[in-house]
C-alpha cells in the first residue's frame, strides 16, 4: 500500500495594505492568530500562522502590507519587514482585492519577482463582486504579462475557495514531515497575542482618529490559577491623543479593554483579568530606536 505523500513548507503572504492577508491566514489556520481591522498598517509584525491538513502543513508568514515608500520610521520598518519575509520561503501568495489593481499591487508583485519562488495569485473579497462575469476579464488583465503558478478567487471572510487554494499550495511545497506539531497555530507567545488583541481594538475603534499613533506593550502577563492577569500599556504620542483613547469618563478605554479581554479569553480558553493604562511617549512612531524598544523589527 502506498504511503500518502506529505508536503510541508513556508509560504509568504504578500500584498498591499488592507487586501485581507490576515483574514486569509486566520481562515486557513482555522483560528485567530493575526489581528484584522479595516485600516492600513493593522499588521505591523512578521508572524507565522501554522495551517495543518491531512496532506500537509503550510507555515504562513503574515507580513505588513507593502506600500509606497514614506519618510516616517514606522513605514520604513514595515516595508523592510514585508520584504524580508520573502527570505527562505518555498512559495508566496500575492493577495489582491477582486476588481482592483493599483501601483501598490505592482510594488508587491515586483518584490516577489526577484525572490525566485513560485507565486500563487489570491484574489480576495470576491463575495463583494455582484456580477461574477466581471471577474474573468479582471483576472485575465492581472495575469497578462505576469507569472503565477495558479490563480484563486476566494473569500477569506466567508471561507470560500480555500480548499482548491490549499491543494495547489501544498503541491508547491517540499515532500517532508510537518515543521510544527499539529496543535500549534503560531510561533508567537500568548503575551504577544495579548498585545495584538488590545491593538486590534484600538485600530477598530480609533483608526479614523488615531490611525498610526498607538502602540501596545504588555507590562505584566501572569498565571493566577485558572486565570491570566494581564497589564497592558497603550502608548500614544501626545496628551490630546491620550484623552481620545480614554474617552469621556473612561468609557472608550473600558470598551477597548472589554473587547480585547473577550478575544483573549476565546483564544487562550481561560479567564483573563486585563488592566490597561495610557501613557505618552512623544515621537515614538518616527524613532527607529523607540520602535525597536516596543518590539518592532525588520
Amino acid at each position: 500500500m502506498n504511503t500518502p505523500v506529505f508536503h510541508a513548507g513556508t509560504v509568504a503572504v504578500i500584498g498591499r495594505p488592507n487586501v485581507g492577508k490576515s483574514s486569509l491566514i486566520n481562515a486557513l489556520v482555522g483560528s485567530k492568530v493575526s489581528i484584522t481591522a479595516d485600516r492600513p498598517q493593522t499588521t505591523r509584525h512578521r508572524m507565522l500562522g501554522i495551517a495543518s491538513f491531512p496532506a500537509g502543513q503550510i507555515v504562513l508568514v503574515d507580513t505588513p502590507g507593502i506600500h509606497s515608500p514614506q519618510n516616517r520610521a514606522m513605514s520604513r520598518v514595515l516595508n523592510r519587514a514585508a520584504r524580508g519575509a520573502l527570505e527562505g520561503v518555498d512559495a508566496a501568495l500575492l493577495v489582491i482585492e477582486a476588481g482592483r489593481w493599483d501601483d501598490e499591487d505592482t510594488l508587491a508583485y515586483d518584490a516577489l519577482r526577484g525572490a525566485g519562488v513560485p507565486v500563487v495569485l489570491v484574489v480576495n473579497k470576491v463575495d463583494r463582486i455582484r456580477d461574477k462575469a466581471e471577474l474573468l476579464p479582471f483576472l485575465g488583465e492581472v495575469a497578462n504579462g505576469r507569472e503565477f503558478s495558479s490563480v484563486h478567487p476566494v473569500s477569506a471572510l466567508k471561507r470560500k475557495g480555500l480548499d482548491a487554494l490549499v491543494k495547489d499550495v501544498l503541491a508547491l511545497l517540499p515532500e517532508q514531515s510537518a515543521l510544527y506539531a499539529e496543535d500549534e497555530i503560531t510561533d508567537r507567545s500568548m503575551r504577544f497575542l495579548a498585545a495584538e488583541f488590545v491593538r486590534e481594538q484600538l485600530m477598530r475603534q480609533l483608526g479614523a482618529e488615531l490611525p498610526y499613533a498607538t502602540a501596545v506593550e504588555i507590562e505584566r502577563f501572569e498565571e493566577d490559577g485558572a486565570m491570566f492577569r494581564v497589564g497592558a500599556v497603550i502608548w500614544v504620542e501626545r496628551d490630546s491623543q491620550k484623552a481620545i483613547v480614554i474617552g469621556k469618563g473612561g468609557a472608550r478605554l473600558r470598551e477597548i479593554g472589554t473587547k480585547a479581554r473577550q478575544q483573549m479569553e476565546r483564544t487562550f480558553d481561560r479567564k483573563v483579568f486585563l488592566e490597561t493604562w495610557v501613557r505618552v511617549r512623544e515621537g515614538w512612531s518616527n524613532d527607529e530606536a523607540a520602535l525597536r524598544a516596543l518590539g518592532y523589527s525588520d
